[in-house]
């Protein structure tokens, strides 16, 4: 079983790539790929841009990652209630090439933040839109206070978040079977 794991941030102490690759190594059996989305160089998406130079590799290397793994782990960075830019303008650039960006492949969708709401904002706008380009959405969880809740060593601290994302991983995995 191969697993996509990344954040949707540049950032290089990305708390969401943290994240979604500690709860991609909770699932059994997974072969965990952690992209970093720092190796991704695009220039910003505009038709114009499209139209006089095409499709940058870089997107098309990002589709391929998507196409070689079986599962994809991702945790959303919020930006003042959206997506990170660099991630939206990967993903833009990807669904220029392939209108199914996620390949049909199922998801675990997640976001952190260091406040209380946990990404929440960006976790339901990922929510409404990757089905539509092609994820099966296995299960979804947010954690709030990422410095208070998480350790790189136990993961999550908090009982009843753990118990939660457990439930969500447990999920995952079935759709990851089935």
């Amino acid at each position: 079983m191969k697993l996509l794991a990344f954040g949707a941030s540049t950032s290089s102490t990305s708390i969401n790539r943290r994240l979604a690759v500690h709860v991609a190594g909770q699932v059994q059996d997974a072969d965990v790929t952690a992209l970093d989305l720092r190796s991704y160089s695009l220039p910003i998406y505009s038709s114009d841009e499209e139209a006089a130079n095409g499709h940058p590799a870089d997107a098309r290397a990002f589709l391929d990652a998507i196409r070689d793994h079986d599962g994809i782990v991702l945790s959303l960075a919020e930006h003042n209630g959206s997506y990170a830019a660099a991630f939206k303008n990967l993903y833009d650039w990807a669904s220029r090439i392939e209108p199914k960006v996620w390949a049909n492949k199922p998801m675990l969708l997640m976001a952190t933040s260091p406040g209380a709401r946990g990404g929440a904002t960006v976790l339901a706008a990922g929510e409404a839109t990757f089905p539509r380009m092609g994820a099966q959405l296995a299960a979804t969880f947010s954690l709030p206070k990422f410095n208070d809740n998480f350790s790189d060593g136990e993961g999550v601290r908090d009982a009843e978040l753990r118990i939660s994302l457990e439930a969500a991983v447990a999920i995952f995995e079935d759709a990851l079977s089935g």
